[in-house]
C-alpha cells in the first residue's frame, strides 16, 4: 500500500465512521446530542482526515461522567456490551464500552507476530492488570487466535499507586515479589512459550530465572515509556539476545500500535510505533497549538483519534509525548518514537510496577 492509498483509505473510513455515529438510525445519544449543541453536522462538513480539527479535543472525563448507555450506537440494538475501565485510582472510574473491537485489534496485531518466536499453539502467560480492564480478555483472545491458551498472574496497579503515594515503598517491593513469585512458578512448570508483561516485571523475572532458558521464545511488552537504553538492556541482558522482544504502545481507547522488532538493533534500540490505521490515528502535535502537527524528528504531544463502529473518539490528548517519525514501507503513515510521559523533562514521573 502506498502513502496516497493509505490516506484515501483513511478518509473513506472516517466518512463511514462519521455517518454511522451521527445518523439517528445508527448513532449514539452522546454524539447526536453533541452535534445538536455544536450546531453543525459532521456528516456534511467532515470529508477528509484534515477536517478532524473541526472537532474539539475529546475529554476523557466524559467516559466517567456520562452513563455508558449514551455511547451505545443504535445500530447495535440491545446487544449486551462489555465494560472496560481505563486509568484513575480514586472516584468513579472512566469506562469504555465495547463488543468486538478488542478482538479485531489483537487479531491484527497477532497477524504481525513471528511464528518462530511466538509459536502457534504455544502457551501464553500474562503478567499484568486483569480485573475490569480489557487487556485480560484481549491477551487471552490473542493466545486463542494463535491457537494457544493463556495463564494469568494478576496485577493491581491502582493499589501500587496508592502505596507509592503513601511512600510505602517496602510494600511495593513485597507486592512485586508476590507477583513475580507466581510468574516464576508458571514459567517453570507450564511450558510457557509467549509472555506479556511490563518492563519492570520482566526485569524482576530475569533476576530469578533465565527467561529464554526456560523456553520463553517471545515477549510482548507494554505499559510504560521505554528509552533506547532500557530497550537494549531488556533485549541483550534480560532476554540474553535469544527471545524476541516486541514493544507495543496501546491502551483501552486505541488498541495497539505496532513496532518493527527486527529493526531495533539497527536503529540504536529506539522504538517507533505505528497506529492501527484506519481504525486509529496517532498524531504528534504542538503542545501549545494542538491544531498543528510538529515536524519530523521533533517532540510533541501525542494525540489519538479512534474510529470504529463501536467507538468514536476524536483528538484525545494522551498523557504522553513522542517524536514524530516518518512512514515506513509496512506502515505508510506517520509513526511515534521514543514515547515518554508528557512533560517528563519538567517533572519527576513514578511508574511503579510498570
Amino acid at each position: 500500500m502506498t502513502a496516497s492509498e493509505a490516506a484515501a483509505r483513511l478518509d473513506e473510513h472516517l466518512r463511514e465512521t462519521i455517518a454511522w455515529h451521527f445518523s439517528p438510525e445508527t448513532g449514539c445519544a452522546f454524539w447526536l446530542d453533541w452535534a445538536k449543541r455544536a450546531g453543525w453536522d459532521p456528516r456534511v462538513e467532515v470529508r477528509t482526515f484534515a477536517d478532524i480539527n473541526k472537532f474539539p479535543h475529546f475529554e476523557d472525563v466524559w467516559l466517567r461522567d456520562e452513563q455508558n448507555e449514551r455511547f451505545v450506537p443504535a445500530g447495535f440494538g440491545d446487544r449486551p456490551f462489555n465494560i472496560f475501565e481505563t486509568g484513575g485510582t480514586t472516584g468513579v472510574p472512566k469506562q469504555r464500552i465495547g463488543w468486538d473491537d478488542y478482538k479485531v485489534d489483537y487479531e491484527e496485531f497477532g497477524d504481525n507476530l513471528s511464528d518462530e518466536f511466538f509459536p502457534r499453539g504455544g502457551k501464553w502467560l500474562m503478567m499484568g492488570p486483569t480485573g475490569p480492564r480489557r487487556l485480560r480478555l484481549a491477551i487471552e483472545h490473542l493466545a486463542n487466535y494463535r491457537g494457544g491458551s493463556c495463564y494469568f498472574v494478576d496485577l493491581d496497579p491502582r493499589w501500587v499507586k496508592k502505596l507509592i503515594a503513601r511512600k510505602q515503598f517496602d510494600e511495593v517491593e513485597r507486592y512485586m515479589k508476590h507477583v513475580v513469585d507466581q510468574g516464576v512458578e508458571m514459567i517453570k512448570h507450564r511450558g510457557v512459550t509467549s509472555l506479556f508483561t511490563t518492563p519492570r516485571l520482566l526485569e524482576a523475572l530475569a533476576e530469578r530465572i533465565s527467561i529464554p532458558g526456560l523456553g520463553v521464545k517471545g515477549v510482548f511488552c507494554g505499559g510504560t515509556s521505554m528509552t533506547p537504553q532500557m530497550v537494549r538492556f531488556l533485549m541483550e541482558e534480560v532476554l540474553e539476545g535469544k527471545s524476541q522482544f516486541v514493544p507495543t504502545y496501546g491502551n483501552t481507547l486505541m488498541g495497539l500500535a505496532c513496532s518493527l522488532p527486527d529493526t531495533l538493533r539497527a536503529n540504536g534500540y529506539s522504538v517507533t510505533y505505528w497506529s492501527p490505521q484506519p481504525r486509529a490515528v496517532l498524531r504528534v502535535v504542538d503542545g501549545k497549538d494542538t491544531s498543528k502537527v510538529v515536524g519530523y524528528g521533533e517532540y510533541g504531544r501525542v494525540e489519538l483519534t479512534t474510529m470504529t463502529k463501536e467507538f468514536f473518539m476524536p483528538r484525545f490528548l494522551e498523557r504522553d509525548e513522542a517524536i514524530r517519525r516518518e512512514p515506513c514501507a509496512k506502515y505508510p503513515w506517520d509513526g511515534v518514537g521514543d514515547v515518554r510521559p508528557f512533560g517528563m523533562l519538567e517533572k519527576k514521573v513514578i511508574e511503579g510496577v510498570y
